[in-house]
């Protein structure tokens, strides 16, 4: 995918990436401001950022940080995806109070090669280019051509950590850490503060993290890192430990993690995450979770997760009343849109236009099919029906959804969580349509 059509000329007044960012309020921290303005400013520059295959699919938390690498290209400046297949071993404790649920080599390798596919979905990538490795930390390693101007490039950092050797990692790397100021870090704080504490498993990710930067500036002259506003202490370091082992002057900045108006992180659903695969969350889905975000958090969402000019961010923003519902509607699309493309987004806009009453085409409301016997004499149990439409996660979530009134079947409240559904009630097609509370809608089409 290129970026580059992705993103609309008009996007911005400006032409200086970092203003870019900084005006759609991406931007929390710099180690040099100045320097790193001036340096998006006048050069064309390699910049990382590092993303750890702890599942096979990246989610909305990552895509904050996919919009940001999106925008650097945009502008001319060359992606590195750096995908932890080395730190994803380990897990970073960064902004969690649990350890990581540690995963075997093979599962990191598959998670890698799908984060990999999903990438290709945002950013245009010049696949011909190679890191070619280094021989372990006195060795420095090298990239086999210079990347195409202006595409992204990805590196697995598996290819330079997994072969470490142990003491030669301590002599060289280790010895320019400070443990005392390292637990200072809030990264570290608040495991330190839980049962269990701190482990050194966990101490560790960040003198991996650093020694990432530290190779990537070493061999194919990486000059900024990027990250999560919980990643700064990680950076930081990284920024230290290149200056000391190669004299370079490499730079870090950090990004708002994207979270609603009560400071909660946002992206969770009582499903899980909102990921950014259909097979994971179908298109509708994932629209409808934007279409229901809060009031206070449009105006965030329009201008981190969209690519819409600035000044119609404010005016959608500004809405008020049920008004602010289009700007919702407009939100939910244009994610959408950039994740699963302008055909299923437009599904998705006529099944909830739908489902809410607005006349438009019922097909596009999810559905599935169940065989007409299911439901033949007697008929299947309401309670069963739920929970095979996964709108309910158990019999006991489904007996008090049903009594509290929650459940609509073919436009009537049920109050009875013993009620059966028979074949009288689907329609001419073979339709029948449940609800759940206001916003989940499933259709069960006869087979």
């Amino acid at each position: 995918m290129d970026a580059t059509k992705l993103i609309p000329d008009n996007v911005s007044k400006f032409d200086n990436v970092y203003d870019v960012l900084k005006e759609r309020g991406f931007i929390e921290q710099s180690t040099d401001e100045d320097k790193i303005r001036e340096l998006l400013k006048t050069e064309k520059v390699k910049f990382y950022i590092g993303f750890d295959p702890t599942a096979d699919c990246l989610h909305v938390g990552h895509f904050m940080q996919v919009i940001i690498m999106m925008y650097m290209q945009k502008f001319g400046h060359t992606p590195v995806v750096l995908i932890g297949g080395g730190t994803g071993m380990v897990g970073d404790p960064s902004g969690r109070t649990d350890m990581r649920k540690m995963m075997d080599t093979e599962t990191v390798d598959e998670n890698c090669r799908q984060f990999k596919k999903l990438f290709d979905q945002f950013l245009d990538f010049d696949d011909e280019w190679k890191y070619e490795g280094n021989e372990g930390v006195y060795t420095p390693g090298h990239q086999n051509r210079e990347p195409l101007p202006g595409k992204a490039i990805a590196v697995n950092n598996a290819s330079w950590l997994r072969p470490l050797n142990y003491i030669e990692t301590l002599r060289e790397i280790g010895a320019n850490f400070n443990v005392n100021t390292m637990l200072r870090a809030e990264a570290f704080k608040q495991r330190m503060a839980r049962e269990g504490g701190l482990t050194l498993l966990e101490l560790n990710y960040m003198l991996m993290q650093a020694y990432d930067f530290m190779t990537m500036a070493r061999d194919f002259d990486v000059k900024v890192q990027f990250g999560g506003n919980d990643q700064w202490s990680n950076i930081i370091a990284g920024v230290d430990l290149t200056r000391k082992l190669t004299g370079k002057d490499v730079y870090g900045m950090t990004f708002s993690l994207l979270t609603n108006s009560e400071g909660k992180k946002m992206g969770k659903t009582a499903k899980g995450a909102v990921w950014l695969r259909a097979d994971k969350m179908s298109p509708y889905d994932f629209f409808q979770y934007w279409r229901n975000v809060g009031d206070a958090d449009v105006n965030k969402c329009l201008r981190m997760l969209t690519f819409l000019p600035m000044d119609e961010v404010e005016r959608l923003s500004a809405l008020e009343g049920s008004e602010l519902n289009k700007a919702k509607e407009i939100l939910a699309f244009e994610v959408t849109k950039l994740v699963h493309g302008e055909e299923e987004a437009q599904k998705a806009l006529e099944g909830a236009r739908a489902a809410f009453g607005q006349g438009a085409d019922w097909s596009n409301v999810p559905s599935i099919e169940i065989p007409s016997a299911e439901f033949a004499g007697e008929g299947m149990g309401l309670i069963n029906l739920l929970k095979t439409l996964k709108l309910v996660q158990n019999t006991s979530d489904g007996f008090r959804t049903v009594e509290q009134g929650g459940v609509t079947v073919a436009g009537a409240k049920i109050t009875d969580p013993k009620m059966k559904v028979t074949l009288e009630m689907f329609d001419e097609e073979g339709m029948l349509l449940i609800q759940k509370g206001k916003k989940k809608f499933m259709r069960v089409k006869l087979t």
